[in-house]
């Protein structure tokens, strides 16, 4: 699985929904949490997950909601870690 699949199954997994009929589809260029799909909480477990399962710690400068509002965003974040680390 590349590193957009496994960035989306996460958050599609861990959606928070108030109600269970609603619609939790989106876009990979979508915020997230503008969409209300996910809060602030979320954002530290993605965090942990990005962290873990990409091997890399987000450094505190790119700990900022603009890196984790959309899966695009959380590519290119994981795709800047990984060249930081060659």
């Amino acid at each position: 699985m590349e590193v957009r699949e496994k960035i989306r199954h996460f958050i599609t997994a861990n959606f928070i929904i108030s109600n269970e009929e609603a619609d939790v589809s989106f876009e990979d260029h979508e915020n997230i949490f503008s969409l209300g799909f996910v809060n602030s909480m979320f954002a530290m477990k993605l965090l942990n997950y990005i962290e873990s399962e990409f091997g890399f710690r987000v450094d505190n400068d790119d700990i900022n909601i603009n890196n984790f509002k959309s899966v695009d965003n959380m590519v290119l974040l994981v795709n800047k870690m990984r060249g930081a680390l060659t």
